[in-house]
């Protein structure tokens, strides 16, 4: 990897990062930060403090707010690169940039269904960080932690797609 090249990952990556917090935290709604990980076996009751109502949903609904959370997401994030990119003189591959976004996003999803059983619960539980997951305690969250800590790993894996072919102009 070529200095220039490291340089463009190392921008990229900061800025999916920063759009991801953005993206995770303030852009994500509270209905589809709460119904995204809803099933039918495990409905989620979500209460609308606007509308001051309580509705109940399902797996249908969990993969719609999913859905939904991850495609505001990725925007975040593009939107970044792409100012981000050309204020810094960036050229990115068009191709490899979308794949960076769409490595970014469909993991994401995978992460945050979060369905019983799901991914990151599995990962957990077959690397002895079970208990750590479930830990709710003491003002950590194990599940929070353990999700982060996946997501910087797949944006890093993102970003260093979307740097393939870079060009500084």
């Amino acid at each position: 990897m070529s200095t220039n090249r490291a340089a463009v990952f190392a921008a990229v990556l900061g800025l999916t990062r920063a759009a991801a917090a953005i993206g995770d935290h303030w852009i994500q709604s509270d209905y589809c930060a709460q119904v995204k990980r809803a099933t039918d076996t495990a409905p989620v009751t979500y209460q609308d403090e606007t509308a001051k109502a309580e509705t109940k949903h399902g797996t249908a609904h969990g993969r719609r707010a999913c859905a939904w959370h991850c495609l505001t997401y990725s925007t975040t994030q593009a939107v970044a690169v792409t100012l981000g990119a050309r204020a810094l003189g960036v050229r990115l591959h068009p191709a490899a940039a979308l794949a960076g976004l769409a490595i970014s996003g469909l993991t994401h999803y995978a992460a945050d269904r979060r369905v019983p059983g799901g991914l990151l619960q599995t990962i957990a539980e077959r690397t002895g960080k079970g208990s750590f997951y479930r830990l709710a305690d003491h003002g950590l969250n194990g599940a929070y932690l353990l999700d982060g800590a996946y997501h910087h790993g797949c944006e890093t894996v993102a970003a260093l797609v979307a740097t393939i072919g870079a060009d500084q102009r």
